[in-house]
């Protein structure tokens, strides 16, 4: 307990003859899904369906089994040789049905009556919203062929470059403080309390990475080519519109939201330059001091026993079944904990909604932050809980609301902890709350216009890591302003942060500022409505894979297309700036 997670629930090891009784059983699943699908008629449409329906549902769980748990030992550990011809397998057997897939997109797409079709089978009623999903993205299939050739292509295209930043980001090592550090390392030291640490971590990130980001600009690079491909072949004007379209949520409301996010700069410089004078700087806040504390609470220590009494204490008198699922996270070994050499860095989870467990992997530093950050990837956790009780294919959110519940449980943490500290205390808990909504506001916004303009740019040729570089400082520059001190911004955003690098999730950066401010929201409406609140919001995690966004978020009353509802949001975070600078002016 407290140190590695354990992956028996899945194997007990990599020799688990379980294993290869799993990929044995998805090969059968897989030749009756091809022919169950070859063999489709219009004779009797509810049972065809039905019968695709729960082989797919029967597919995704051993391919989950299968893909979770190497991906897991991966995390774990980036050298896990003895892993790879496994996950050349799985991902073999991923595209194997490929074929068969868009037969099936195709035969729903040409149902005209597929309203009562659904109407006449519970099975597919619980499976409307994905029926009609499919039907709708008929529209924007390639041809049979194509498409077909397109999916086995795509293991040798955006998911091999991936593979490739994963490589070197696993294999650099940093000089840092006379030693070899890992990336993972290196990013931890980043964001210590100790200041010297930092401006060392900041150096070596400028030192070491110009030896990889003619690599790294060819990974992403080629990504995004793959990306624009694949929107143009399917008809889309841009990748921006086939991610949206692909995770349910409508132009309207992103820009909504990031009107409301720009309207907010002025107060987030107001609160860097603040913090400038605090810390002795006249030209600006350098880069490596954003994470600067201000005050003690952020640099008293947490064990991960203290952070475990900690998390379930206080959650419990939000919802009794989220302090008990944290106390079983803990308790059952679901948490990988600490940074080690070739472990990956930041930190994320894995919802094993067929086990009704998670794992979750960190690096816990021993600061508020890390309590903070098991929190955030505990709230993930808590929202499969509820997404376990849907049928096996209504268990997959959309991007945009996939960090809300752990946004709300950083939110609520943070608030509680404000509340009731005093003094230093409370301004040293003031600032990590603004410091991490900097983070997924005007930070993210920074992230998705150097994404959209690097796409734009792509589409016109190669784009040189040193163009990507001034990118990201020139948009550093346009969001802060003089709030930075610009001989010390940081061009390597983009080398950091493994986003920039999937061919499946593009614009992985709105949806951390959509979830920080509709978690906001939520927990508005959570101090307005008490109690009562709890069973809606479990209700509306539990739909959120079978509505779009926008209707997800109808069930708690919420309007996401309304400016105001965003501008409200972030007006929370304005008055934490105010209480901050008011606090540190005395």
């Amino acid at each position: 307990m407290y140190d590695r997670w354990s992956l028996d629930v899945f194997y007990t090891g990599i020799d688990d003859p379980k294993i290869e009784k799993n990929f044995e059983e998805w090969e059968n699943l897989n030749a009756d899904y091809r022919k169950k699908v070859l063999g489709v008629s219009s004779e009797d449409t509810v049972k065809a369906i039905e019968e695709i329906l729960l082989l797919k549902e029967q597919i995704l769980n051993v391919t989950n089994r299968l893909f979770v748990y190497f991906r897991l030992r991966k995390s774990a550990n980036n050298s896990d040789k003895e892993g790879n011809s496994y996950r050349t397998r799985i991902t073999e057997l991923s595209s194997a049905n490929a074929k068969e897939d868009v037969i099936f997109v195709k035969y729903i797409g040409e149902i005209r009556d597929l309203d009562d079709v659904i109407e006449k089978s519970e099975l597919l009623k619980e499976y409307g919203f994905y029926l009609r999903n499919i039907r709708s993205e008929v529209e924007h299939s390639m041809d049979g062929d194509a498409e077909y050739a397109f999916s086995r292509l795509s293991s040798a295209a955006g998911l091999a470059w991936a593979e490739q930043y994963s490589y070197l980001m696993s294999n650099t090592k940093f000089e840092v403080l006379g030693e070899k550090r890992s990336f993972n390392q290196l990013q931890t030291l980043a964001k210590s309390s100790d200041r010297n640490e930092r401006i060392a971590a900041y150096e070596a990130q400028l030192a070491h990475y110009p030896a990889i980001t003619d690599a790294l600009a060819f990974s992403v690079n080629n990504i995004k080519l793959h990306v624009l491909t694949e929107a143009e072949l399917r008809g889309y004007e841009s990748p921006l519109e086939m991610t949206l379209a692909q995770t349910h949520i409508k132009r309207e409301t992103v820009d909504a939201m990031w009107t409301a996010v720009i309207e907010s700069f002025p107060k987030f410089r107001e609160y860097l330059k603040h913090k400038a004078k605090l810390l002795g700087h006249k030209n600006g806040l350098p880069w490596y001091d954003i994470y600067q504390p201000v005050g003690n609470a952020v640099s008293k220590p947490y064990t991960v026993e203290e952070a475990h009494k900690y998390l379930v204490e206080h959650f419990a008198s939000f919802s009794p079944d989220m302090s008990e699922m944290m106390d079983k996270a803990f308790k059952e070994d679901w948490i990988d904990f600490y940074s080690r050499p070739g472990k990956s860095g930041g930190a994320f989870c894995y919802g094993l909604t067929w086990f009704g467990e998670a794992r979750i992997l960190t690096n816990f530093a021993g600061n508020f932050g890390a309590v903070n950050t098991l929190a955030h990837e505990l709230g993930h956790a808590f929202h499969s809980m509820q997404t376990k009780l849907n049928r096996p294919l209504n268990r997959l959110n959309p991007l945009p609301v996939s960090e809300t519940a752990s946004t709300f449980n950083e939110i609520f943490l943070m608030n509680d902890a404000i509340a009731n500290a005093v003094g230093d205390d409370k301004i040293a808990l003031l600032d990590k709350q603004i410091t991490d909504a900097l983070m997924i506001l005007p930070d993210m916004y920074i992230r998705y216009r150097t994404e959209d303009e690097l796409i734009n740019r792509r589409r016109k040729g190669f784009v040189y890591a040193d163009e990507i570089n001034k990118l990201m400082t020139d948009t550093q520059k346009e969001v802060y302003g003089d709030a930075l001190d610009n001989d010390y911004l940081y061009p390597y955003i983009w080398c950091d942060k493994s986003h920039y690098y999937s061919a499946k999730r593009t614009y992985y950066n709105y949806p951390y500022a959509f979830g920080g401010l509709f978690g906001r929201g939520l927990y508005a409406k959570y101090l307005e409505e008490g109690d009562s609140f709890v069973p809606k919001y479990r209700e509306m995690l539990r739909q959120t894979p079978m509505k779009t966004v926008e209707n997800a978020a109808l069930v708690m009353g919420i309007d996401l297309s309304d400016v105001n509802f965003w501008r409200k949001s972030i007006s929370t975070v304005c008055e934490s700036i105010d209480l901050f600078i008011k606090e540190t002016s005395k």
